[in-house]
């Protein structure tokens, strides 16, 4: 069986479901950074899929090491927040976080 672009796409928008749903419906902060992962990674494959599918170059390899960089910084410096913020209140959960003055 051959796989084409639209398998791919398929798959990167399952992802993509997925981390908008993860965004949505989590309290907790971890969770939510989890799907902001997921649809990075959705983003990430189309770029690949797009650059072996179509004729162009390397620009879809380049995307994703830029992705992939950005979804490592993004995940260092959120985990440094959430951990201040624990410290704060005690609690990561999303909607208890209204105020930012303690």
């Amino acid at each position: 069986m051959h796989l084409g672009l639209v398998h791919y796409l398929t798959v990167s928008a399952v992802l993509f479901g997925l981390g908008l749903l993860t965004v949505m419906t989590r309290r907790n902060t971890v969770g939510i950074l989890l799907g902001v992962e997921l649809l990075l990674n959705a983003a990430a494959l189309n770029f690949i899929a797009f650059e072996h599918f179509v004729a162009g170059g390397a620009a879809g390899q380049v995307f994703t090491i830029f992705i992939i960089t950005l979804a490592a910084s993004e995940v260092a410096i959120a985990l440094a927040i959430v951990l201040q913020v624990y410290r704060g209140h005690r609690s990561i959960l999303a909607d208890r976080l209204t105020d930012l003055k303690n």
